[in-house]
């Protein structure tokens, strides 16, 4: 059995920076918001609260994951990142709702705008959402937990251009359903955004093999080794939002081949496939085994 080493790289400043920002913006957004009379900046206000719960969320699966074992979770509290992320998908997907909701109510009760103001508070978002997607923009890539803080904080910072967009039309144009439509448009965006979210985390709660990883090409690997002659009972699931386990179970008439043999297996494991927690089975003869024909 093979235990690779987390991921070292604490992001928990990150987190306490990223939602700092968040929180003395969407205080300031809500403000103009209210006094510009702006839905679409009222809904980029609520979108950015959403994502305070949002990276809250997502900080507290990263520390859990971080626990050590127990005798009551002998593999830890890794999976709450794959919950932080699925419910961060799921709160996110509400925000649309409501933001949506509104900007139909505006389409049919039209309200004008303080154009100059909207412009200024939303220049502002892109800076923030800009800093807080930087932070986060190291982990993006190997953990699904931090790539959801992170394209939450690209998206904002999209929508918040578009936000400025629409202040400057409406200066420059006088269309009041300028602003339900911006307003349609960051729920759109924030829905593409979520539902890839969405799909992995449900698909990683539900014991999915991580899109990582190929699982044929882990079986032809498994298969190919010299001495073994068929491979069953292959599992690969996730254990966290940056971790993969597997088990096996590898025929080999000719005998266990030695500790030797495993470590090399665990450590091609590690290496090619980034599966971090590998327990591997040798059987002599597969007809003994009672998962033979499991999968």
């Amino acid at each position: 059995m093979s235990h690779a080493p987390h991921h070292t790289e604490h992001y928990d400043r990150a987190f306490a920076i990223g939602i700092a920002l968040n929180v003395l913006f969407v205080l300031v957004e809500a403000f103009y918001g209210w006094m510009a009379d702006s839905l679409a900046l009222l809904s980029d206000a609520g979108h950015n609260l959403s994502d305070v719960l949002g990276l809250l969320l997502a900080w507290g699966g990263y520390y859990l994951a971080r626990l050590r074992p127990s005798s009551s979770h002998t593999y830890g509290f890794g999976r709450a990142t794959i919950m932080a992320a699925l419910f961060n998908a799921l709160l996110l997907l509400v925000a649309v709702g409501g933001i949506a909701w509104e900007a139909f109510d505006r389409f049919t009760h039209p309200v004008a705008i303080q154009g100059m103001t909207v412009i200024v508070v939303a220049a502002i978002g892109v800076l923030v959402n800009g800093v807080t997607a930087w932070l986060f923009m190291s982990g993006n890539h190997h953990d699904l937990n931090l790539r959801g803080a992170f394209l939450h904080m690209v998206a904002d910072a999209l929508v918040s251009v578009g936000v400025v967009a629409a202040g400057a039309l409406f200066l420059w144009t006088g269309w009041y359903w300028l602003d339900p439509l911006i307003s349609l448009v960051i729920a759109l965006v924030i829905l593409m955004g979520t539902w890839g979210l969405l799909r992995q985390g449900l698909h990683l709660s539900l014991d999915g093999v991580p899109l990582s990883v190929e699982l044929e090409q882990v079986r032809d690997y498994l298969a190919g080794l010299p001495d073994v002659s068929a491979v069953h009972d292959l599992h690969v699931w996730a254990m966290s939002t940056s971790e993969v386990a597997l088990t096996a179970h590898l025929v080999m008439p000719r005998g266990h081949a030695g500790d030797e043999f495993l470590c090399k297996v665990t450590q091609a494991l590690h290496d090619d496939f980034g599966i971090e927690h590998a327990t591997i089975q040798i059987e002599a003869n597969s007809d003994l085994c009672a998962l033979t024909h499991h999968a």
